[in-house]
């Protein structure tokens, strides 16, 4: 069952109930009202009847004198029955008797009571009161037809299911034209998301209008389209640049062992030469595959948000890399300066790392040491290296690239996009710059 559907026969089963539930109050009210007012002319006429009638045994009430016509004159629409306090008739109206049954007796004996009760004379329905006479003397009865009251009530149930009626029809196509109008763009988007599913494609167009709920879907889909067209994008570039970027190490270690293969005709110094460099390529390569599966997964991500102390990652991180390249790294924490950022502790680990490891690189000298500053929510690593090109500064923190005169040096072009990811993940930025006396600082902000 679609969507619309459900919305229609929602619309129509809650008119309907409100509708019959208003239609049945309706027609209870009024015949609990049309009844009352029955009861209560029965109640009046038979109070008048009795203190018109003088004295069980008097004139007025004898029926060989007439007295019956002088009491009944101005009740035509009644049937009046005088029974006296055994039950039996004394006088009726319009010569048809009424029914006396045990509750009557037991009104006519006793002082002051009044019954009441549903009747049928000649197959119409009559509403009888039964009233006791003063001192015991009998009871009279008052009967009234109750037609016209069934004639209305009928007429007003006929009245309440027709408007019912055209009440549902009415909300049936009200539902149909709210549902129609809800759902188009609902099924519009759907369209949308089954032509992608079975295409595959991601430049499919998305109706965006609106800013209700239909409208704000339409919107978050539109950028979830083009965060997956992105991120598609993203990932072509990157197999095409690793593919790239791999064949120069590959072709190096096939060189290699082209030449090894000659071991015979090489002297001993020649061999070590290239299995140096087959260990050093081969060492790069697996950096280089560590870091493009890193950037492929992302396995970043897989941590949880904590409370973490730039400071103490910069020395834990500093710590091993003066341990691994026996480099002098100095750090310097500004303690007027809150260092705590909410992230990924072995995510920062890494940045601060990469950003260590290539200061190391570019400076292979270490006539100066390697500075870290923490401020606040910045990390900056400052070398004594050539520098970065002014040209170069905008590209140092993409994938693969490297400057010309850093082509020649050892790495794979990914430490430093890392860095970029890890900064972009917490909400950071990433900043190079030119070192003043030569060397270049290079690192990242993120908010405390």
């Amino acid at each position: 069952m679609s969507l619309r559907v459900k919305l229609v026969l929602a619309i129509v089963l809650l008119t309907t109930m409100a509708t019959l539930v208003i239609g049945l109050f309706s027609y209870v009210g009024t015949a609990d009202r049309l009844y009352a007012e029955v009861d209560r002319s029965l109640q009046n006429g038979a109070e008048n009847i009795e203190h018109g009638g003088r004295d069980l045994d008097g004139p007025v009430f004898s029926p060989s004198n007439g007295g019956s016509d002088d009491l009944v004159r101005g009740y035509e629409q009644f049937v009046i029955q005088v029974i006296d306090n055994g039950g039996n008739a004394r006088m009726t109206s319009l010569g048809v008797p009424l029914p006396v049954d045990d509750n009557d007796r037991a009104v006519a004996a006793g002082p002051e009571l009044t019954t009441r009760r549903n009747i049928t004379i000649d197959d119409e329905p009559y509403r009888m009161l039964t009233r006791s006479l003063d001192n015991g003397r009998g009871a009279v009865q008052v009967a009234r037809s109750l037609a016209e009251t069934t004639r209305v009530l009928d007429s007003l149930r006929n009245f309440i299911l027709v408007a019912a009626t055209v009440v549902i029809a009415a909300a049936a196509l009200a539902g149909w034209l709210i549902a129609r109008q809800v759902t188009r763009r609902l099924v519009r988007l759907t369209g949308v998301a089954e032509e992608v599913a079975t295409t595959g494609r991601l430049d499919i167009p998305v109706p965006v209008e609106g800013t209700d709920e239909a409208g704000r879907l339409g919107t978050a889909f539109n950028e979830m389209l083009g965060a997956l067209a992105r991120s598609k994008d993203d990932q072509q570039r990157l197999v095409q640049d690793a593919g790239h970027e791999l064949r120069t190490p590959l072709t190096s270690l096939r060189t290699n062992v082209s030449v090894l293969r000659r071991h015979r005709e090489l002297d001993h110094e020649t061999q070590a030469r290239v299995l140096d460099d087959l260990d050093l390529e081969t060492r790069e390569l697996t950096t280089m595959v560590n870091e493009l599966v890193e950037l492929a997964t992302d396995r970043r991500a897989d941590e949880d948000l904590e409370p973490v102390d730039l400071a103490d990652v910069v020395d834990r991180v500093a710590e091993r890399a003066r341990r691994r390249t026996g480099r002098a790294i100095d750090v310097s924490v500004d303690p007027a300066t809150e260092t705590v950022v909410t992230g990924r502790p072995l995510a920062l680990e890494r940045a601060v790392s990469n950003l260590i490891d290539n200061a190391a690189k570019f400076d292979p000298d270490g006539v100066e040491p390697i500075t870290v500053s923490v401020r606040s929510g910045r990390v900056t690593v400052c070398d004594r290296g050539p520098g970065i090109a002014h040209a170069d500064r905008p590209h140092v923190f993409d994938r693969f690239y490297r400057a010309v005169e850093a082509r020649s040096r050892p790495g794979s072009g990914l430490g430093l996009s890392i860095v970029t990811d890890v900064a972009t993940s917490h909400g950071g930025v990433v900043f190079a710059e030119p070192r003043e006396g030569g060397g270049s600082c290079v690192g990242f902000e993120l908010p405390t």
